[in-house]
């Protein structure tokens, strides 16, 4: 407290700093020279008015931060997302009581200065020298260049520190743009920005964001007591916070109240009547970010945030995206239905719980536009316990994990390679239930070759040809496919699966081009696999998948979005030719769980290797979907003797987990679409009759009888699971079957083949998540 002499007068020392601030504030403003003593300020005389002409002429006024709102493809909110939670709104749309009770309590005179209020600065001073409490001087306008300058600053503590700090220097700065403004913008406009700008404590910038945080209504329906206790809180959101301290935020409404009755703004019968009445709070809570995504939403949410900040289209550089993120007032409308995302999450709810030991994913893709429909998963999303933040539908570069085997989903795009090549759905070889890897040279002309006693093996003993291609999908036998393989050459089939939008593994790095490449042993998302797939139903064009349809900025501005990316990535007669193929997975082989019965369904179940992961990937020509389970995360969960959704499990196929999930989200996304057909092409194969190939026993129990129909119906046993044993012996003998031109013929030990076509061609345009490109254009 500082010491007044006997009498009341002024010691000497206040004498000097009511002389020195009125000097430096006053003068330097009005005449641009500071006294002399202002060095004791540290300012020279010299420096001050030098500092004050030098400032530049215009204030920089940086958009305001606001919230942005993610939609739905029918406009529903998603989620809303902020680095500070702000609606900006026109004076028009503020409660009148709001206007006049800032204005009293911040700037009582701020109609009838200028932008610098000289009596209050004289007030202020010798309040403060004589008192020893502090008084501020800074009128409304001052104020609102100060919140630009911390808005500028962000988030960044350093610059928020220094914009803010309790120097003359910078209330010199402030006064300067406070004319400025002032010329500018006039009263009424000032009012409203500040109003716009202002921290009002629990995390709600602005009147609107307060207005709703504190009495859950839009800032123009504020009453007399509501708005004097939001106009009390600008001065210390934190010490008169009504929420942590309610009497504390009731003395401080009153007092604005009192201060609004001096002014005449309100009579005293008025103020009376409002000071008795309660606070009247009807809190909402803050929701900010993916974690509060309706619909269960939230990584679909995620995925979109990766995709803007991480795409060229909202941006050059990726400092420049993220600004334009966190400043936000941008309305994304997403490709996300919600009637898809609603099945997604039911269809995984029947049949896996947020407790079960393994999770589950399911993506959904609309074919021949790349949108992506519905993204779900079995953990919740969130930080207790059985939550997760991993998106476990996509990549690790995208928020994901590192992926999945996908086993012998892979299958079919080696299928694609060989028909493209010139291979037909009638090429036969032996496949024995168990046979060494053959070798393989990959695209850069590198021998991957496999120790003898590595070997290949199918699922169960019974299961050795000759088979045809079409049987060979839907068994799902794994001694087919390496021989498929090995005749047309891995390159070919790497090619394939590169046109399909897979060109590296889910958690970073370069595919494994060996001989197991075709039985799943690479790290795959749900995501990439439903794409890929759902390049099979739009009769060979792959699209990039998508996840925004279109943006606008705070003012309603469109921006620009990635664009829809497709290429051909097959012939249409060899994505019928597969489709055809793998409607018989689906209907008679080991896919069967996963059948529509109202709707053309074709599909490939995949297993890995110890049960590690089962996948069901299939589709219909309007939808595509992928379905995952296993262990979640780093952990690894092998699926035998196991019970999750409330069933228990000897041994966890593709066909009886996933499947099942699979059938329930797509039925329910596809509710009341038209129903579409494939393209069936014949496939000349051997008359039935006349087939030598064993069959399946048809009380297989690899297909399940969820669907009501009896297991194995043509056989099609569990099948899929991508087994790598070994063997004491050499086998003997190398893989033969029928080429191309119908000779039977052994496959050259490189791996390659010669081709009606040649080589599949590289990639027609690159590959990115939602379209676009990821590289910095600075």
């Amino acid at each position: 407290m500082a010491h007044k002499r006997s009498g009341g007068g002024l010691t000497a020392a206040q004498q000097a700093a009511k002389f020195l601030g009125v000097s430096v504030l006053a003068g330097v403003v009005l005449a641009g020279i500071a006294l002399p003593a202002a060095g004791a300020l540290g300012l020279s005389a010299k420096g001050t008015a030098a500092g004050f002409d030098d400032l530049p002429g215009e204030l920089k006024r940086p958009p305001l931060s606001q919230a942005s709102k993610i939609l739905d493809a029918n406009g529903g909110l998603i989620a809303t997302v902020y680095s500070r939670d702000r609606t900006v709104v026109p004076i028009e749309a503020m409660s009148p009581h709001i206007l006049k009770a800032i204005v009293a309590i911040e700037d009582a005179r701020f109609y009838e200065h200028g932008a610098i209020d000289v009596k209050g600065i004289l007030r202020a001073l010798s309040h403060n020298a004589s008192d020893g409490d502090t008084q501020g001087a800074s009128t409304l306008t001052q104020q609102y260049v100060k919140n630009v300058f911390v808005e500028e600053a962000g988030n960044d503590p350093d610059k928020v520190a220094q914009v803010t700090q309790q120097k003359v220097g910078r209330k010199i700065k402030e006064m300067k743009y406070a004319i400025q403004v002032e010329k500018e913008l006039g009263k009424k406009k000032i009012l409203e920005n500040y109003l716009n700008i202002t921290f009002f404590g629990e995390q709600a910038y602005g009147v609107e964001a307060a207005s709703r945080r504190y009495f859950s209504k839009h800032a123009k329906n504020l009453s007399l007591t509501e708005a004097a206790l939001l106009a009390g809180l600008v001065q210390s959101p934190s010490r008169y916070d009504p929420i942590n301290d309610e009497q504390e935020a009731l003395t401080r409404r009153n007092t604005v109240l009192t201060r609004m009755a001096e002014l005449k703004d309100i009579t005293p019968a008025e103020a009376t009547a409002a000071k008795k009445a309660p606070l009247g709070l009807r809190i909402s809570t803050p929701k900010n970010g993916c974690i509060t995504a309706a619909n269960g939403a939230g990584f679909f949410c995620d995925y979109v945030r990766e995709t803007f900040l991480q795409n060229a289209a909202f941006g050059a550089t990726k400092e420049a995206r993220a600004k334009r993120w966190n400043t936000g007032g941008l309305t994304i409308r997403t490709t996300l239905s919600p009637k898809a995302q609603r099945s997604a999450i039911k269809g995984i709810a029947n049949h896996v719980y947020r407790t079960d030991p393994v999770a589950a994913a399911v993506t959904l893709v609309e074919p021949g536009t790349g949108r992506i429909r519905a993204m779900a998963q079995s953990r919740p999303y969130g930080f207790g316990k059985h939550e997760t933040q991993i998106n476990l539908s996509v990549d690790r570069r995208m928020g994901g994990g590192v992926g999945y085997q996908p086993g012998s989903t892979m299958k079919p795009f080696t299928a694609a390679a060989a028909l493209e090549a010139g291979y037909k759905p009638a090429q036969e070889y032996p496949s024995p239930y168990k046979m060494p890897f053959p070798d393989v040279t990959d695209c850069e002309g590198k021998l991957h070759h496999e120790d003898e006693s590595t070997t290949v093996e199918n699922e169960d003993e019974d299961e050795h040809g000759p088979y045809n291609m079409k049987v060979a999908l839907e068994k799902s036998i794994n001694t087919y496919f390496v021989s498929l393989e090995a005749a047309v050459g891995v390159c070919p089939v790497t090619q394939m699966v590169s046109r399909l939008g897979i060109t590296e593994r889910a958690g970073g790095g370069p595919l494994d081009t060996g001989a197991a490449f075709t039985l799943g042993t690479n790290e795959m998302a749900p995501l990439e696999m439903a794409a890929a797939y759902a390049a099979f139903a739009a009769r060979g064009t792959y699209c990039v998948p998508i996840a925004v349809e279109s943006a606008t900025d705070a003012f309603g501005k469109a921006i620009p979005v990635p664009k829809k990316r497709c290429g051909n990535a097959m012939s249409t007669n060899t994505a019928d030719t597969i489709n055809t193929m793998l409607k018989g997975v689906v209907d008679d082989g080991t896919g069967q769980a996963a059948g529509l019965p109202d709707r053309d369904t074709a599909g490939k179940t995949g297993t890995t290797d110890d049960r590690k992961a089962a996948w069901f990937v299939g589709y219909t020509p309007n939808m595509a979907a992928a379905v995952w389970i296993g262990g979640d995360g780093a952990r690894q969960v092998h699926m035998r003797d196991i019970t999750f959704g409330g069933r228990f499990y000897d041994k966890v196929y593709g066909a009886t987990g996933p499947a099942p999930i699979w059938r329930d989200a797509v039925s329910g996304a596809l509710a009341g679409k038209p129903v579409e057909s494939f393209n069936d092409v014949p496939l000349n194969l051997p008359d039935p009759k006349r087939d030598k190939q064993p069959k399946t026993d048809p009380g297989d129990p690899g297909v399940p009888p969820t669907d009501g129909r009896r297991g194995g119906r043509r056989g099609g046993g569990p099948g899929g699971t991508t087994t790598m044993g070994t063997t004491a012996g050499t086998i003997t003998g190398g893989v033969t079957g029928t080429a191309p031109d119908g000779s039977t013929t052994a496959p050259p030990s490189t791996g390659t083949a010669t081709t009606s076509g040649g080589p599949a061609p590289e990639p027609a345009f690159p590959l990115f998540p939602s379209g676009g490109t990821t590289a910095d254009a600075g």
